[in-house]
Parts: structure tokens; sequence; C-alpha cells
């Protein structure tokens, strides 16, 4: 990646995150949260977000790589562990606040807008491409060293287009209450699938019975994310509530 494309995926990705943040914060207000409780499980998510995205890397790195920062600073992560890094380390920030109200709703679309955002980094940084195609809206990756001639799917736009829809039904949820304590569950599922399906347009290897690393990890965070699912049904003769939740 060229100083142009590093600076533009940098901003890009600051834009990301920042807008987020506005989006988290105003949801966050309508919790019954002080402002520490909030300000505690947003920078939670936030850390727990970037480590994880992290983890794949940190089990192929060496000593010198963790230890002089290069690992920590390099382009290479991934979104599926910085989802559930994210998950893991609010939901162990709750417990050590002491907070038992629900607030995974409260993230649903921060995350879906980060992620959407997150993806135009990675397109115009000509990174996280998909394997070759013949289709008219294929593109030309120069960090996939292919021949001249040679398209991809652009998959991170495939991602930008799932993310967004993602926040528009996610958008009307809210409004009309659908979906409560169950919102962020429902968009992660999604996304689950989604990545699940798309892997086979990805040039990722294959880990065992046909499947890729990603694929695997994907089916079982989807039963994990099931069960909190089921955990989390209201019963059915329980009154509904406004808060925002997961």
């Amino acid at each position: 990646m060229n100083a142009a494309n590093r600076l533009l995926y940098g901003a890009i990705m600051v834009l990301a995150v920042v807008v987020a943040w506005l989006l988290l914060r105003r949801r966050q207000i309508k919790l019954d949260l002080d402002f520490h409780q909030r300000s505690g499980l947003a920078y939670a998510g936030f850390v727990g977000a970037m480590l994880g995205a992290k983890v794949p890397f940190l089990l192929e790195a060496d000593w010198e790589s963790l230890t002089n920062g290069t690992l920590w600073l390099s382009d290479g992560k991934t979104i599926l562990g910085g989802i559930f890094g994210g998950y893991l380390a609010v939901e162990i920030t709750k417990w050590m606040m002491g907070v038992h109200q629900k607030t995974g709703d409260s993230f649903a679309i921060p995350l879906a807008a980060a992620f959407a955002i997150g993806r135009l980094a990675c397109f115009f940084a000509g990174c996280c491409y998909g394997t070759a195609t013949e289709l008219p809206w294929g593109c030309d990756f120069p960090l996939a060293q292919d021949p001249p001639g040679t398209h991809r799917h652009p998959t991170q736009l495939y991602e930008v287009a799932f993310h967004s829809s993602a926040i528009f039904i996610l958008w009307v949820a809210e409004r009309r209450n659908w979906l409560v304590h169950q919102r962020l569950k429902a968009y992660l599922m999604a996304y689950l699938i989604f990545r699940f399906v798309t892997e086979w347009i990805r040039p990722e290897p294959i880990i065992a019975a046909g499947l890729t690393g990603y694929q695997i990890a994907c089916m079982v965070l989807w039963i994990l994310l099931a069960a909190l699912w089921v955990r989390d049904r209201p019963p059915p003769t329980g009154s509904s509530s406004n808060d925002l939740a997961s």
C-alpha cells in the first residue's frame, strides 16, 4: 500500500470511528446508565474490537513483531474478530461495573455504520478483495499482483451494501420497537450468514471439510448467538420494553 492510499485508509477509518461514536452516544443517552458507565462500555467496545481484529494475526506473529509494535500498527485486521472482541469486552466490562441493563441494541446501528465506512477504506486501499471474476463490475486490485486484465470481486463493496442495508433495517426496527433485546444479535447473525456465503468468492485457504477458517468461525459464532437469542427471548406474557437493549 503506497503512502497516499495508506493516508486515505487511515482517514476513512478515523471517520468510521467518529461516526460510530456519535451514533452510539446518541443511543446510550436513552439508557439508564450514568456518564462513566456509558463511557466505560463505549471504550471497552472500541478496545475489544481493536484487539479482537488482531487475534488471527497474533497466532501467526513472532516475538519481535509483538514487542516492537509492528504487528499492532500493521494493516492486517479481521472484522469477525473485531465484532466479537468488542462484544466480549463490553460484556466483561458490564460485569465488572455491575451493569445489569441490556445495552447491545444501542451498538447495532453504530457498528453497522462503522463497518460500512470501514469497508470503503478497504476498497480504496485495495485490500480484502475477492477472487477473480469476469462480471462487468470486477475491479483491478494491484495488491493482488495479478496478470494484466485480471479483475476480482469487489467484496469490500458487497460488504458496504450489506451493512448499509442493515442500517436501514435496524433503524426501522428501532423506530417501530421491533426485536427489543435482539437487534444486535439479529444483525450479527445476518452478517455471519452473509460472510459465510461470500467466503466462496474470497481467496482464503481451505482449512477442513471444504471450508475456510472464517466459515468455521461463522458457524461456531452463529450457534453461540442463537443460544443467546433463546436466552433473551421475552416471556410470552411479559410486557414490552422501550429501552435500547441486546
